[in-house]
């Protein structure tokens, strides 16, 4: 059923998102196109959440997160990352399908970049995917997760990683570096898009979208 949701996505985003004009989620130069959360309005956004070099700069402390001004549904997501550092137990994540602006962690689907685990999704706020099974009697983590389809397929810490991220009609289909992670089906079909601070720098560039 992945494969075939797979295959379906690709198809019709090959045929319909290159009449599409993608868009700059950040340009480049600031993030007027940016909302943020710090865990508990602790310190200024500003402190958290910046531009270096043309790069986006995330401390990692505190937590929160910062996200899109517009809500969105059928995209595709370019996202380009890297740990500045080196560090190889870094975590941050892509939030899609933001639907409540909880803090510190909003009601959506994260696409996990912890190092070792990109493309993991983690169901944030009582968010839900049809793919996670939770076990009769079992209590519902605070944290649940749908695992990758497919071992890591990230770069050495230091290096710069991509996620191509497949939106259409609430169904989440993953790539990390060109190798499909994981697909995830939500019945909420439009929110916004964050990405994370979670403990440890983090630096993003090239965050595209293109609608279909």
């Amino acid at each position: 059923l992945s494969l075939a949701v797979l295959a379906a996505s690709l198809f019709c985003f090959s045929n319909g998102a290159n009449a599409q004009k993608t868009e700059k989620l950040f340009n480049g130069k600031d993030l007027s196109n940016w909302n943020f959360v710090v865990d508990k309005n602790s310190v200024p956004a500003d402190q958290v959440y910046s531009v270096r070099d043309g790069k986006i700069f995330i401390t990692g402390q505190p937590f929160g997160y910062m996200y899109t001004k517009e809500k969105y549904s059928d995209y595709k997501l370019h996202v380009e990352w890297r740990w500045p550092n080196g560090d190889s137990n870094a975590n941050s994540g892509i939030f899609l399908h933001i639907a409540d602006l909880k803090n510190p962690f909003p009601n959506g689907i994260e696409c996990n970049l912890q190092a070792g685990r990109a493309g993991l999704f983690v169901l944030l706020g009582g968010s839900d995917l049809v793919e996670y099974q939770q076990r009769p009697g079992e209590e519902r983590p605070f944290f649940p997760v749908v695992k990758n389809v497919n071992p890591s397929s990230e770069k050495p810490a230091g290096e710069w990683n991509e996620a191509n991220i497949f939106v259409k009609d609430g169904v989440i289909t993953v790539y990390i570096n060109g190798v499909y992670q994981n697909t995830g089906t939500n019945k909420v079909k439009e929110g916004h898009i964050g990405l994370q601070s979670e403990g440890k720098e983090v630096e993003f560039r090239n965050v595209t979208l293109t609608k279909w």
